[in-house]
């Protein structure tokens, strides 16, 4: 079993850094041909990713994306 880390420090919102981290975590777990263990490690202003009840104007929802992935 690979084990990948990702390591994500930008706030959840005002730049794409975090999305584009989390959307290659989904992708990366969704391989089936190699099993592949992923974690997330959130610091900094990153943490705001995992809060609950989060209520974006527009655009994608960080934090369902880290449930969901």
């Amino acid at each position: 079993m690979q084990t990948i880390l990702i390591v994500i420090n930008d706030a959840p919102y005002g730049s794409e850094r975090p999305f584009n981290a989390l959307r290659l975590a989904i992708k990366l777990n969704e391989q089936e041909e190699q099993s592949t263990q992923i974690k997330l490690f959130l610091m900094s202003d990153a943490v705001m990713c995992a809060m609950h009840k989060q209520n974006p104007v527009e655009g994608y929802d960080i934090q369902q994306m880290v449930e969901n992935g």
